[in-house]
């Protein structure tokens, strides 16, 4: 049992969070920049291309609870490590579907995937709580800036690894599931052999030093009585909001630019513009959101969100729609920065785990509502972008009217959190 907090240690788990991130980052973009082409050939219809990527967000939401449960238990080494392994599972697994031609079993390894991906995303947490509540914002921010890392190296990796495949005489698809497999391989040792101290060790040492209370024998509160936490809830509606406006938007501005004329080119630097706002600038983020604190600058995150869903339908050329999708990016990482630290700094040890991994389901929920619901909007009495444009201008205007009864209501929780 650790008795002192090591600034080294400290360090050394946010370095090797931020390592994994960004191993595991570049191992899904790998994967996913061929998942939709091997469905429709697997499956022997275009129809199914999106399939496994909703396969992999269920399992992302059935996993995170259990497995933030699980690092309540028996820590946060072992419940990473074990979430990477099934990401190695399901990529092993997705080449073994490819190899023997089976659809069914490609969605198997994907839900598997997803496994790995509930685990994944609550390492932003498990490297906040190692520090303390002026410091965690921009600890949250190194971690989500990791992100970057994999949409900058995971494409170029499809290429490589295709040709790989093709000298050993393996189906050329079954590359990037290689490259997913070695890197979540790379990530679970990292996780495994630099997680120590465990973080939960140094979580209660943190709490014990903020008089947060922490002893074994006070009966451990109900799920139900800390999301009826006003803090716990707001921190929960930045993230989920965001995240929802974030998929409405970002999901349909291929096809909607695409159906205005523009070229692949145009398109996919809208979508670097969309994924540099997301994450490009999470390190200064976190930095302001310590600084200014955490419901202010969600309160900024969500008039960005606001101006973004103005401005996306205002105009359909290239220049009005790459800063559309910029800020939409930036208003997304304000949310999730800003809210994913104030959930932190709401939960007690003990209470984390499971909690932020119960937020990671509705996350993941979220997500999958955003991308299944766009089309339908979008086409709905040809409302195009407009009407998906109306849609998350609502959600993020009554983002900012939960903050405001936020701000009336709780005053107290409101100077605590800031």
């Amino acid at each position: 049992m650790v008795n002192t907090i090591n600034r080294s240690d400290q360090n050394r788990i946010a370095v090797a969070i931020f390592v994994s991130q960004s191993l595991f980052s570049a191992a899904m973009i790998a994967m996913f920049t061929l998942t939709p082409i091997i469905a429709a050939e697997l499956s022997g219809r275009d129809s199914a291309a999106g399939v496994p990527s909703t396969v992999i967000l269920i399992g992302r939401a059935i996993a995170a609870y259990p497995l933030g449960w699980f690092m309540d238990r028996v820590g946060r080494r072992l419940g990473l490590s074990a979430g990477f392994g099934f990401g190695v599972l399901g990529a092993g697994i997705g080449i073994a579907s490819i190899i023997m031609g089976s659809f069914v079993l490609f969605c198997v390894g994907a839900l598997i995937v997803g496994f790995g991906r509930a685990a994944a995303e609550q390492g932003r947490f498990v490297a906040a709580e190692v520090f303390k509540e002026d410091r965690r914002a921009r600890v949250i921010g190194f971690i989500v800036f990791a992100g970057t890392i994999g949409s900058v190296f995971g494409p170029g990796l499809v290429n490589f690894s295709t040709n790989m495949m093709n000298r050993y005489q393996i189906p050329e698809n079954a590359g990037p599931f290689f490259i997913t497999l070695t890197f979540t391989f790379l990530a679970l040792a990292v996780t495994f052999l630099a997680l120590r101290p465990d973080p939960l060790e140094l979580s209660k040492l943190i709490d014990l030093g903020e008089n947060k209370p922490t002893s074994s024998h006070e009966p451990p509160q109900t799920i139900r009585g800390i999301f009826s936490r006003p803090m716990v809830q707001l921190a929960l509606a930045a993230m989920i909001i965001g995240q929802l406006v974030m998929v409405l938007l970002m999901t349909i501005t291929p096809l909607h630019m695409a159906n205005h004329a523009h070229t692949t080119r145009d398109i996919s630097f809208v979508i670097m513009a969309h994924t540099l706002g997301m994450f490009g600038l999470s390190a200064f983020t976190g930095q302001l959101v310590d600084r200014f604190g955490r419901i202010p600058m969600i309160a900024f995150g969500s008039a960005i969100l606001i101006s973004a869903s103005l401005m996306a339908p205002i105009s359909t050329s290239f220049s009005n729609l790459a800063i559309s999708l910029f800020l939409l990016g930036l208003g997304w990482n304000f949310t999730f920065v800003g809210g994913s630290s104030l959930l932190s700094d709401a939960l007690k040890y003990g209470e984390r785990g499971r909690i932020q991994g119960a937020s990671e389901m509705l996350i993941a929920l979220a997500a999958g509502t955003g991308s299944f619901s766009t089309g339908p909007v979008y086409t709905f009495r040809e409302g195009g972008m407009a009407a998906v444009a109306a849609v998350g201008l609502a959600f993020a205007l009554f983002l900012v009217a939960w903050l405001v009864y936020f701000r009336l209501n709780h005053q107290p929780r409101l100077a605590e959190a800031d």
